[in-house]
């Protein structure tokens, strides 16, 4: 695999091809209504797959390689963004529209495709803004984030603070320096707390639609 996978077009090209199969097999056998979900989410775990067995075993040199070496296009992770979150919104309506009609293993998968893709999508993007914290840290002057630490930071550390903030919709032990990285920061926690806004919204829905039966 090469060590040059991040967010270049032909990579997600392979991924949404292999969602695209899926979704369309799944179809053709008659579950056409699991086709949207089926094939998102094949797509999102291909891609996280990938990426992770490529960034976490590297070093802080390689790291710093691998963050300048490939620029993520800013229209790109945007539009994987979006897409994210219209699919957890696609699976959230899906789940709260059947269901409260359905019974058995029907409604367990439905509520299981349905899980699935939030956090597919909730786990995407906040993979995506680690890849955007390290090209930031390694192409800025200054790095933009304190990690308290005298090594360089890895992909390990970037993710730290991409799925801390992603969960806590804030910085931890770390500290930003530099407009880009405090906008960036900024518009992340905005996207993860939508997310966790709409997680809560979808369990509290779900569970009530469940309890209904």
């Amino acid at each position: 695999m090469p060590d040059g996978f991040v967010l270049d077009r032909t990579k997600v090209a392979v991924a949404i091809a292999a969602g695209l199969v899926s979704g369309l097999a799944v179809t053709l056998t008659g579950h056409g209504e699991f086709g949207l979900l089926v094939g998102w989410d094949v797509a999102t775990l291909v891609y996280l797959v990938r990426a992770w067995l490529v960034i976490w075993p590297m070093d802080a040199e390689k790291t710093a390689q691998h963050a300048v070496r490939n620029d993520p296009t800013r229209r790109v992770a945007e539009v994987v963004l979006i897409v994210a979150a219209l699919a957890s919104l696609v699976s959230v309506g899906f789940v709260l529209a059947r269901a409260a009609h359905t019974t058995g293993a029907s409604e367990l998968l439905r509520v299981g495709l349905g899980v699935l893709s939030v956090v597919l999508s909730w786990t995407v993007v906040h993979t995506i803004f680690t890849l955007r914290y390290a090209r930031l840290y390694y192409y800025g002057a200054d790095g933009g984030i304190d990690f308290n630490q005298p090594e360089p930071p890895d992909y390990g550390d970037f993710a730290y603070v991409a799925f801390s903030i992603g969960m806590t919709f804030q910085v931890s032990d770390t500290s930003l320096s530099g407009r880009e990285m405090r906008r960036t920061a900024l518009k992340h926690s905005l996207l993860s707390y939508l997310f966790g806004t709409g997680v809560l919204a979808t369990t509290i829905n779900l569970v009530a639609s469940i309890s209904s039966q």
